[in-house]
């Protein structure tokens, strides 16, 4: 490890958030999390991300190899591609041939409306997560779609595909009523990104109301008892007004007071536990999957906290 970021003595011997977190990184983390920790929090630069995340992609432009780890196996998947995405987006490196041939992906693997599954049955045979459905005609999806739509939105991406994604979205925000947070998760990212900008904060006015009256973001983090999680999920899968707006430009950082979001961030802060890293929520699985998860929990979890300004070492 030498030369790669902070000492092993000084991991040993401080205590603040970053060198915890750094020590957890290298102890358990695949290759591509070390480098996105690397990247992000010691001065790394954006090529070795791009080189570690290289290994996922597939000859279709898709990505796969359980980049997202609650779907094993090699062939490419949407959600795999999404999570490819984010990783590029998160170094600045959207744009090129490379999206060109994602783009191509999504367009092979969309549905009739033009939006994407959030699982394609290419996966059968291959192990996924039990609460993850495979189906011959997978449906449109939301989860799936919007932060794809909106992070090639936002990064002046342009292509075919999103002519018809683009509609979807906005069709399937529109009739949002009764939802769960990872939905309205990925609406909020749609939205964050799409272009028509006054019809993105009157949507997203319209959904923070349903957040509140729906209670599908814990407001206080001493009650949880007040803020049930929603059907299907884990006891434990409560979703708080950082989940929404992980940055504080996000139309979702006006669904809630300071006061709110600071009793979010205090929680989030708090959440780090003694090895260093960040718990998963949702249910565990597979010893794999959930130690994989962890790091990229970890790294977001620090990227929301220094977004809003608190302190990491």
């Amino acid at each position: 490890m030498a030369g790669s970021g902070t000492s092993p003595e000084t991991v040993r011997t401080s205590r603040t958030p970053l060198a915890r977190a750094e020590h957890f990184v290298w102890l358990t983390a695949r290759v591509l999390e070390q480098r996105r920790f690397a990247h992000h929090f010691l001065g790394g630069g954006a090529d070795p991300v791009e080189t570690a995340l290289a290994a996922y992609q597939n000859d279709d432009g898709g990505y796969g190899h359980a980049l997202e780890p609650d779907l094993r196996g090699p062939v490419s998947q949407p959600l795999h591609t999404a999570h490819a995405l984010r990783v590029l987006d998160s170094v600045g490196r959207v744009g090129g041939r490379r999206t060109e041939r994602i783009c191509g992906y999504l367009t092979a693997v969309s549905t009739r409306d033009g939006a994407l599954p959030a699982l394609h049955p290419s996966a059968r045979g291959y192990p996924v997560a039990p609460f993850v459905q495979i189906v011959d005609d997978p449906p449109s999806e939301l989860l799936a779609t919007g932060p794809v739509v909106g992070l090639l939105h936002r990064n002046q991406v342009w292509h075919a595909w999103l002519f018809r994604a683009t509609d979807f979205c906005w069709a399937a925000v529109d009739a949002l009523e009764k939802s769960h947070p990872y939905e309205i998760e990925a609406a909020v990212a749609f939205l964050d990104g799409v272009p028509d900008r006054a019809r993105a904060e009157a949507a997203a006015d319209r959904l923070g109301r349903l957040v509140r009256e729906q209670r599908l973001a814990v407001l206080d983090p001493d009650r949880l008892e007040d803020f049930p999680v929603a059907p299907g999920y884990a006891p434990s899968e409560h979703h708080f007004p950082h989940d929404y707006a992980r940055v504080p430009e996000s139309l979702a950082r006006r669904w809630f007071t300071d006061e709110e979001m600071a009793r979010s961030l205090d929680h989030l802060a708090a959440e780090q536990r003694e090895d260093g890293g960040w718990p998963i929520h949702w249910r565990e699985w597979a010893p794999g999957s959930a130690l994989e998860w962890r790091p990229i929990v970890t790294i977001e979890a620090l990227r929301t906290l220094r977004a809003y300004g608190r302190a990491l070492d």
